[in-house]
């Protein structure tokens, strides 16, 4: 079940869009001027199926519509004469199926009160001047001194204690909406992604939470990924050990199998070995070879080698997904990476691992923290991470202005590497950009967004 076309009426009270999908291509470009809803549209499409409601109430709009592949569609009515207070309307959520009487689900009034506490300010490109809209919202609490973006809301609300966490509580949703919900899967990856909120979970403390680069977390969590397979690895091969001589005993001898098959398993294992050790994912053991001559290949070998090939390749399958995915962001990045003089490798203890082909100034060394690069390497690899990593196949990306930072080379070069990670990935996208660059010569995946007709 995949999305087919989204559209929405009355957003911001001015615009009407209509967004059909490339579903062959698997890659949808909006674009148009600052103001249209691009960014709205991205976020109200992620706020519906991740169940963001706080932040749904305050993006303004009458009707938001999804369709998708198999003829059914979900449609998102806010019934409002006023803009301004439409966060105090009820939502009704409809679903169509052919034949069949609509399903109708009603989000009821979410009382926030007001509080001293609370300050409310815009963050984003999508206001329009002359009108007093509010978007996104963002909410700080002056007690505290903190801020939280309204994405966030629910999820630190425990942390507000000048709010009721009892207000917020939402309904119990019907069954085809979490049937719905666990069919398409959505993440929104925002224009801001270069810093992680961190916040304090305890209500007693005071500390004030931290703001941590991503680049750095990211590096961390891959170590970890890294670490958990190299673990699952130890954990298979200890099996596949223990049980290797009575598997070698029983194993039915093979005519099939000929030597130059044999020898051809072998230098395919030691390619893998190899790759892996490239990518960081297997240390290098020089005293492992299968590197095996002519002459010692008799029937006794050859039957206990076929056993042996057959778990060596269940053991190197375990890093298989993970291999692929750290070869391809590897790959991208040093393309990038090579004009600045600098080369990105990866490690289970430290994850992304860059260094470069002088002594840095920042480490009086040649090695550099991911931290340390420069606010458009940051951009490219937190993006690229979070495709390759953070995204289960066959769902549905929402990328807010990709061309941040972004030197104009790699803006031309970002559309060829998007589209070798959806293929490895398995994923769907649909961006907003402003620029050309990104485009290039594509203007067949794009759909404009336009102003009201006159």
């Amino acid at each position: 079940m995949r999305i087919k076309e989204i559209s929405v009426s009355g957003l911001f009270g001015i615009f009407d869009h209509v967004i059909p999908l490339n579903i062959d291509e698997r890659i949808t470009i909006i674009h148009g001027p600052n103001g249209f809803g691009k960014t709205a549209m991205l976020r109200i499409l992620n706020n519906l199926f991740n169940s963001r409601y706080a932040e749904l109430r305050t993006i303004p709009f009458r009707k938001f519509r999804v369709q998708f592949d198999d003829r059914t569609s979900v449609e998102i009515i806010k019934d409002y004469e006023n803009v301004r207070d439409s966060k105090t309307k009820n939502i009704v959520f409809n679903f169509y199926k052919p034949d069949s009487i609509p399903a109708s689900f009603s989000l009821k009034r979410v009382n926030i009160r007001s509080d001293r506490n609370i300050f409310i300010s815009p963050a984003s490109e999508d206001v329009i001047p002359d009108k007093e809209y509010i978007y996104p919202l963002r909410l700080m609490n002056l007690s505290y001194g903190r801020t939280f973006s309204l994405e966030k809301y629910e999820e630190y609300l425990e942390e507000l204690d000048s709010l009721s966490s009892s207000n917020l509580k939402l309904q119990e949703e019907p069954d085809w909406l979490k049937q719905l919900k666990s069919n398409i899967h959505i993440r929104l990856i925002e224009s801001q992604r270069l810093l992680n909120f961190v916040p304090n979970r305890s209500r007693q403390s005071t500390e004030t939470p931290s703001m941590l680069s991503t680049v750095s977390a990211y590096s961390d969590e891959l170590a970890k990924l890294m670490q958990d397979k190299f673990k699952e690895y130890g954990t298979t091969s200890q099996s596949l050990d223990r049980t290797f001589p009575v598997r070698v005993v029983k194993q039915q001898p093979s005519t099939d199998l000929t030597d130059e098959q044999l020898r051809h398993q072998l230098n395919e294992l030691e390619a893998t070995r190899s790759r892996l050790i490239e990518v960081g994912l297997l240390d290098k053991d020089e005293d492992t070879e299968f590197q095996i001559q002519p002459q010692d290949i008799d029937e006794s070998t050859k039957n206990a080698l076929s056993v042996y090939v057959q778990d060596v390749e269940n053991k190197l399958n375990v890093f298989a997904e993970i291999a692929s995915k750290i070869d391809l962001l590897r790959k991208i990045i040093n393309n990038k990476f090579a004009y600045s003089y600098k080369e990105i490798n990866f490690s289970k203890e430290k994850g992304f691992v860059v260094t470069t082909s002088y002594d840095s100034p920042l480490s009086n060394s040649n090695t550099l923290l991911p931290t340390d690069l420069s606010s458009g390497e940051q951009h490219e690899l937190v993006l690229l991470y979070e495709l390759l990593f953070k995204v289960q196949p066959n769902s549905l990306v929402l990328i807010d202005e990709p061309e941040l930072s972004l030197h104009v080379g790699w803006q031309v070069q970002f559309l060829k590497d998007l589209q070798d990670i959806t293929q490895l990935a398995d994923l769907n996208i649909l961006m907003a950009t402003h620029s050309p660059d990104i485009i290039q010569d594509r203007w067949d995946l794009t759909v404009e967004l336009k102003g009201p007709q006159k």
